[in-house]
C-alpha cells in the first residue's frame, strides 16, 4: 500500500473523477476525507470505501463557502493531526461565449474553480510545512492548456488553476510540498452534462468524441484515478509544478 496511513482530503468526491480518486487512495491505504456539497453522495462514496475494507469519512462541504472550506481543513487537522494529501477537485462548468455568460457565471466559475482551491491550499500549507512536506493536487482541465469554443468562463478559470499551481510549486518546493495540476479531457461523468446540452445532446457529443479526440473515445474515471494515484504518491516524488494532461490526444490533435 503506497499511501499507508496517509491522511487525504478530496473535494468533489461524491461522484465522477473525485470519487474514483478517493477510492484508489483508500485502496492504497490512505484515510480519505470525502468532501462534497451533496452530503448523500459523499456518504455513499465513504460507505463504498469502508465496504471494500478502507477508511473514509464524509463531510458535507460546499466549496463556494469560505467557512465550509475552513471547517473542512481545520476540522480534519483537529481529528487527524495532519493532512498529507489535499486534492482540490470540486469544480463547475459554465458554458457560453463572452456575450452569453452572465457576470454571475464568471464569478461562480472563479469562486469554485480557483478561489476555493487557493483557500484550501492556503489553510493547509502551514501544517504541511510543519510536518515536513505534503502533496497538493489541483484539478484543472485540458481546457487549462488549450481552448474550447464557447467556454470562456471555464477555460479562463482552468488556465488560472494551472498558473496558480505553478506559482505555489515554486514557492513551497523548498518545504517539500509538491503541487501539481491534473488536466483531464473528456471523461464520461455527469460533470459534462452542461456542455453536452450546449453541444446538442448525447448523440452530438458522441460524434465529437469520435471525430475530435485522436484516440476516438471518452476516458472513464478509473483511468484518471490511476494518474491521481501517481501524482499524490511518492511515485511522482521529483515532480512539482506540472500540468499533467490526460485527454486521448485532444489537445495536440
Amino acid at each position: 500500500m503506497i499511501l499507508k496511513d496517509r491522511i487525504a482530503v478530496v473535494t468533489g468526491a461524491g461522484s465522477g473523477i473525485g470519487r474514483a480518486g478517493a477510492m484508489i487512495m483508500a485502496r492504497e491505504g490512505a484515510v480519505v476525507v470525502i468532501a462534497d456539497r451533496d452530503g448523500t453522495a459523499g456518504e455513499a462514496t465513504a460507505a463504498d470505501i469502508r465496504a471494500a475494507g478502507g477508511r473514509a469519512e464524509a463531510i458535507a462541504t460546499d466549496v463556494s463557502n469560505d467557512n465550509a472550506i475552513d471547517q473542512l481543513i481545520v476540522g480534519t487537522l483537529d481529528r487527524h493531526q495532519r493532512i498529507d494529501i489535499l486534492h482540490n477537485h470540486a469544480g463547475i462548468q459554465v458554458g457560453g461565449t463572452l456575450t452569453e455568460v452572465e457576470t454571475a457565471g464568471m464569478d461562480a466559475s472563479w469562486r469554485v474553480n480557483v478561489r476555493a482551491q487557493f483557500l484550501a491550499a492556503r489553510i493547509v500549507m502551514p501544517s504541511m510545512i510543519a510536518q515536513g512536506g505534503g502533496v497538493i493536487l489541483n484539478t484543472a482541465s485540458n481546457s487549462g492548456v488549450f481552448y474550447d469554443r464557447e467556454m470562456i468562463a471555464y477555460a479562463t478559470s482552468k488556465h488560472a488553476v494551472v498558473a496558480m499551481t505553478r506559482q505555489m510549486s515554486l514557492d513551497y518546493a523548498r518545504h517539500n510540498v509538491r503541487v501539481n495540476a491534473l488536466c483531464p479531457g473528456w471523461v464520461d461523468t455527469p460533470f459534462n452534462e452542461p456542455f453536452i446540452a450546449q453541444m446538442g445532446g448525447r448523440e452530438a457529443i458522441e460524434t465529437y468524441v469520435r471525430t475530435k479526440i485522436p484516440m476516438g473515445r471518452w476516458a472513464v474515471a478509473e483511468e484518471i484515478a490511476e494518474a491521481i494515484l501517481f501524482l499524490v504518491s511518492d511515485r511522482s516524488s521529483f515532480m512539482t509544478g506540472q500540468a499533467l494532461v490526460i485527454d486521448g490526444g485532444e489537445s495536440i490533435g
